[in-house]
């Protein structure tokens, strides 16, 4: 499966928040959180420095 880069997952929780879409137990909701944490991920992983890994510290 083709992995969604961070533009599109914003414009994702873009298209849920403008729906009204809340992070609840429903389907929709339960996919809101999980693009919600992708997008953590995905964002945290672009902004990383390649000098953050030197010696081994940064834990990916």
């Amino acid at each position: 499966m083709h992995e969604l880069n961070l533009e599109q997952l914003s414009a994702l929780l873009a298209v849920f928040t403008r729906a009204g879409v809340e992070a609840d137990g429903s389907t929709e909701g339960q996919l809101l959180a999980q693009i919600r944490t992708l997008h953590a991920e995905r964002e945290e992983m672009e902004s990383m420095d390649f000098d953050d890994c030197l010696g081994g510290a940064c834990k990916l």
